[in-house]
């Protein structure tokens, strides 16, 4: 397993520094959410709801309670990259989680009373592409070759 050195002599997998990574991009998105400005129509933000006239980046519908879910999950992927299964659940969970985000704001519309997050087109595919990312990076940076020893790295393998 590739191994790169940071800080004091630990290292870290690809696939941790990939969870790190993603759950990094996450805390951006949740604190670029309450930026006026880089948020447009910010005095229309609502807790939340479909009604939330905020967009992030002019583009992503976000409300308070959006970005403190972007926030959130940040902080489960600074948590759980502390360790290789950590890791490999947080990229493969949450991209499944992603997708099935993907599902249910295409079902439910963006008129719907059940868009509480709330969700537009833009979020919808951005859901799937974050979603397959994810979903790729968790598996395919599982399945590198290990150690010396020559074994490949297998899901939930170590901790």
């Amino acid at each position: 397993m590739a191994r790169r050195a940071v800080g004091g002599g630990a290292t870290r997998t690809r696939v941790q520094l990939a969870a790190l990574v993603v759950a990094g991009v996450f805390l951006l998105l949740g604190v670029l959410g309450f930026v006026p400005g880089i948020t447009t129509g910010y005095g229309d933000m609502t807790f939340a709801g479909h009604h939330s006239g905020a967009r992030l980046l002019g583009l992503f519908q976000v409300s308070v309670l959006h970005n403190l879910l972007h926030l959130g999950f940040a902080v489960a992927g600074l948590a759980l990259a502390r360790r290789v299964a950590g890791a490999r659940l947080y990229l493969i969970a949450g991209g499944a989680l992603y997708l099935g985000l993907w599902i249910y704001g295409l079902a439910v519309g963006e008129e719907s009373g059940a868009n509480f997050i709330p969700l537009n087109d833009a979020d919808n595919w951005l859901h799937l592409g974050l979603g397959l990312g994810m979903l790729l990076l968790g598996l395919l940076l599982s399945a590198r070759a290990g150690g010396s020893d020559g074994r490949l790295d297998r899901p939930f393998d170590r901790p």
